[in-house]
């Protein structure tokens, strides 16, 4: 299974924050927001990953994150030209994905928690027909809703529905087989002219092949499209890194601790940001503390 990281978008609702730089790039305590994201793919096990960002944004990924060899990874990258919507990623990386699963996820979407890493390669295992997960909010108009039966049999998924017919949001997170890209691509654009993910999720619906997952309860996520939730997610962050000493995020400890790069390489990582706490964390988990 291969992996999207999409960090496009202009990031206007966090203006002027992201005015001239790109809103996966702000730090979420810290580490910049697109830590996140990259560190859930790497615990579902995914070492080959696309990341999609605008023409302005690019560079700045790719001196950040270069091509992921510090990591075990494969990184590499593409320019999305306008904002065409979700969908438009597997347009993008098809020549990427080939004939291979994948695993998209948005880069403002954090999650952290108990039982996340195991949950995540069990997802992963699946290769047939498309998944989608649930998490239980408030005001599930805000976002894409999915409607279920007691089986956890989809029955509808909806974008932004006046009337929810469920209270579980789907976060930005999606696992899909090598049919996304022929169906992306037979995809119409929306009355806002993007390719809408929910219309690509209710073409595998109709043919019976899409699935949902609740998240477990220890797992939490945050949407970092407000000033507010920047702030949330930061705060919680800190919290947890603070009283627990567990690091969220951290794609630099999942990537040893997954055996993709080795304990020098990792006191090598460490060493470079030996000033920061984020450092020492490195050095404390390298020497085995």
């Amino acid at each position: 299974m291969k992996g999207i990281i999409l960090a496009g978008g202009t990031g206007t609702r966090l203006y002027p924050i992201t005015k001239v730089i790109s809103k996966q790039i702000v730090p979420i305590y810290d580490k910049p927001m697109i830590y996140y994201p990259l560190s859930i793919l790497i615990m579902a096990g995914i070492t080959e990953i696309l990341i999609i960002s605008t023409p302005r944004d690019i560079g700045l990924f790719q001196m950040l994150l270069g091509d992921g060899s510090h990591l075990g990874l494969k990184i590499t990258y593409s320019v999305q030209n306008q904002a065409g919507g979700i969908a438009q990623a597997f347009i993008i990386g098809e020549r990427f994905i080939a004939d291979d699963s994948v695993t998209l996820i948005l880069g403002d979407n954090i999650f952290y928690g108990c039982g996340l890493e195991e949950f995540l390669i069990q997802a992963a295992a699946e290769r047939k027909g498309a998944m989608v997960f649930g998490y239980l909010v408030e005001h599930p108009e805000d976002f894409g809703v999915v409607e279920f039966d007691q089986f956890f049999n989809v029955i509808s998924i909806e974008e932004k529905p006046r009337y929810p017919k469920s209270s579980y949001a789907v976060p930005g997170l999606y696992f899909y087989d090598s049919q996304v890209v022929k169906i992306a691509k037979r995809v119409k654009p929306s009355a806002r002219g993007e390719l809408e993910i929910t219309a690509v999720n209710n073409v595998y619906l109709e043919k019976g092949e899409l699935k949902v997952r609740l998240f477990p309860k220890g797992v939490g996520w945050i949407d970092t499209g407000t000033y507010k939730s920047l702030l949330k997610a930061g705060n919680i962050i800190e919290s947890v890194q603070t009283i627990q000493g567990i690091y969220i995020g951290c794609p630099e400890e999942i990537a040893y601790r997954k055996g993709y790069i080795s304990k020098d390489q990792l006191l090598s990582l460490g060493n470079k940001l030996k000033k920061t706490e984020y450092g020492m964390y490195l050095i404390k988990v390298a020497e085995g503390e």
